[in-house]
């Protein structure tokens, strides 16, 4: 990634998918990734376990996000040289925090507010990347990628930067309520 964005430049980035489509490693690598939006819905097992609370912006985004992986992974478009590792990064820091909080270690709140934030900066730049490429399409420059898949990403990612923000602000600011899947109102920890 840092290889292509720096000697070709971001447009190539997000434009050009012989990464994936001639490199075994990225290959095999984008395929871990869409396998891995199956075993991530297990998390949801975690939260009901733990008696938090289920809410929309948890099984919204399960879902979603594991259609949109598995519509985009048979088109290998190259923007998910960006989508891909920057969720891989993201989750991987969320999944250590929520393994460590199952094993009983008191993680401190500001942790929490760093990996909302990460998630909030992930879905505002998976936005900003899929706009670009959209626009650069639209305009009649060369960009592998599908229109459908582009607007969808918009879709998801402007979706999923409204909910993260939502979150954010309720669970660190306001001292909101969350809305549970059953309807109950609970005070997120």
């Amino acid at each position: 990634m840092i290889h292509a964005l720096y000697n070709y430049g971001f447009v190539h980035t997000i434009c050009d998918p012989s990464f994936v489509k001639y490199n075994k490693v990225s290959a095999f690598w984008a395929y871990v990734f869409a396998l891995s939006k199956v075993p991530e819905l297990g998390d949801t097992i975690f939260v009901v376990l733990r008696k938090k609370p289920l809410i929309f912006l948890h099984y919204y985004h399960h879902v979603t996000v594991l259609i949109y992986c598995w519509f985009v992974y048979w088109q290998t478009p190259s923007i998910s040289r960006w989508f891909t590792p920057m969720n891989f990064a993201v989750h991987s820091v969320m999944y250590a925090y929520y393994a460590a909080q199952a094993f009983g270690f008191r993680i401190p709140r500001a942790y929490a507010m760093l990996i909302t934030i990460s998630q909030i900066t992930q879905m505002f730049f998976g936005l900003l990347t899929a706009f670009v490429a959209l626009r650069l399409k639209e305009t009649g420059q060369t960009c592998e990628n599908t229109r459908e898949t582009l607007v969808f990403g918009l879709l998801m990612y402007g979706s999923y930067l409204i909910l993260f923000f939502h979150f954010f602000i309720s669970v660190y600011f306001s001292g909101k309520q969350l809305k549970t899947r059953s309807g109950n109102l609970k005070k997120h920890e």
